[in-house]
């Protein structure tokens, strides 16, 4: 062994003697020896000392279960004297009600075969008819050539465990059933928001004749009113008015202002049907009502319907335009091409913005879609849809009626999966293709 280092001398303050400074000496063997004899009383417990005081109950039962022996700690727990139970009562004599069918049924059998069972819970009955939840183990001593002779059982006291234990159950029940009330009141908020976003859409779009119609309405998430709208209505004198819109947000505010813009173009349109008027009118109601810290703005684009042509096959619609995405128009000869209104900006956001106007006509075979951005924005492994994928996909489409192309963009729509993440509105107005007045019979 190498002797130990040297002390190290570190400079004190001017004044005062220079301290040694290293390992500190090793404890002398007379210190070690005064300790243990200091303790040397208290390892002098007796055997049956330990037995008798042991932190846990002890037992030895015959193998027919008669209590043989009984420790002090157990006799204390149970309010039990000693000569009450040698040799007069079984161990299952201290089980409750319960415990005992366990004991028979379960315990002892396994016992038996095993030799030993560990840590089973178990409620002892005490003298006063207390209940004492209480751990079990149980091993059978056995002679050298292995037949059983007793069992030696040990009993741990598990009442602060079962206080614990049934704290947990009680704390678990509350967060189930709190957990059950946040889903009641989800459900309730699912069924409030679906009553409040179908008061923003019509029931149903009214017929029109020599027009169909069709209308979806996706909603991005039951917790939230969307801020998508649309509407058909009758201006009277063979006119009709539509509209299909998105308001800025998500929520009561946002279902708020949809509401406001909703009649108010309705309102505006009874009183001047001209489309660029009625966007004008919406935009001072917008700007003036939410002019502040919270402005609410939306797009949109409102059209006019009048029946057109000689037999009243077709009608000519004129569309105005603010912010919203150009709407779709597919011809019944198989085309498919936007309606542009270009230079439209947000309606609500400036005093007097500029309305972009488009006319074109609806003949037979041809059908108009307005749709929200939610369908263009959704998002795809190859990033956002966009306009050029949607106009291929309409394309693909014509010629097809209003009914049938609400179907394919609905389906398209549920193809994005998670990847849609906004609310999306779809209005189609389509005229019905001409049937040929004679046409080709069938060979068959």
């Amino acid at each position: 062994m190498d002797p130990p280092p040297p002390a190290r001398v570190v400079p004190d303050a001017p004044g005062t003697a220079r301290t040694p400074v290293g390992p500190a000496p090793p404890e002398s063997t007379d210190s070690l020896g005064a300790s243990a004899a200091a303790f040397a009383p208290l390892l002098e417990d007796s055997a049956e000392d330990l037995y008798e005081n042991a932190p846990c109950g002890y037992l030895s039962t015959l193998m027919n279960g008669t209590l043989a022996k009984v420790n002090g700690t157990l006799l204390s727990w149970l309010g039990y004297r000693r000569e009450e139970l040698i040799g007069r009562r079984r161990f299952a004599d201290l089980l409750t009600v319960g415990g005992k069918l366990y004991h028979e049924t379960h315990f002892a059998p396994l016992l038996h075969m095993q030799g030993e069972v560990h840590g089973v819970a178990m409620e002892l009955k005490a003298a006063d008819g207390a209940r004492l939840p209480v751990l079990v183990t149980s091993v059978v001593r056995t002679d050298p050539s292995g037949a059983p002779l007793l069992i030696r059982t040990t009993v741990t006291d598990a009442r602060d465990r079962r206080s614990y234990e049934q704290e947990l159950l009680r704390a678990r029940r509350a967060a189930e059933e709190a957990h059950r009330e946040a889903e009641r009141s989800r459900e309730h908020l699912h069924q409030v928001v679906a009553v409040l976003q179908r008061s923003l859409l019509p029931p149903s779009l009214p017929h029109v004749s020599g027009l169909e119609t069709a209308a979806h309405y996706h909603t991005a998430s039951p917790d939230h009113l969307g801020g998508d709208f649309y509407d058909l209505f009758s201006l009277g004198g063979g006119r009709w008015a539509f509209f299909l819109g998105d308001v800025c947000g998500k929520g009561p505010e946002a279902a708020a202002a949809t509401s406001l813009a909703r009649y108010t173009l309705r309102a505006a349109a009874m009183n001047d049907p001209d489309p660029e008027a009625v966007l004008h009118t919406l935009n001072a109601v917008l700007y003036e009502r939410y002019a502040g810290d919270d402005p609410r703005y939306c797009t949109v684009v409102f059209g006019l319907l009048e029946a057109s042509g000689p037999d009243g096959a077709g009608f000519d619609i004129t569309l105005a335009g603010g912010g919203h995405p150009p709407a779709l128009l597919l011809r019944g000869d198989g085309t498919a091409a936007y309606v542009p209104t270009p230079g439209g900006v947000l309606i609500g956001i400036l005093p007097s913005p500029q309305i972009a106007v488009a006319r074109t006509r609806l003949a037979p075979g041809d059908t108009l879609v307005l749709y929200t951005d939610g369908l263009t924005e959704a998002r795809t492994p190859a990033g956002r849809y966009g306009d050029e994928q949607l106009l291929a996909h309409v394309t693909a489409l014509a010629p097809s009626g209003a009914e049938p192309t609400v179907k394919a963009l609905t389906d398209l729509l549920e193809s994005f999966g998670t990847g849609l993440d906004d609310d999306t509105a779809i209005l189609a107005l389509g005229v019905p293709a001409r049937v040929p007045e004679n046409p080709t019979p069938s060979p068959c």
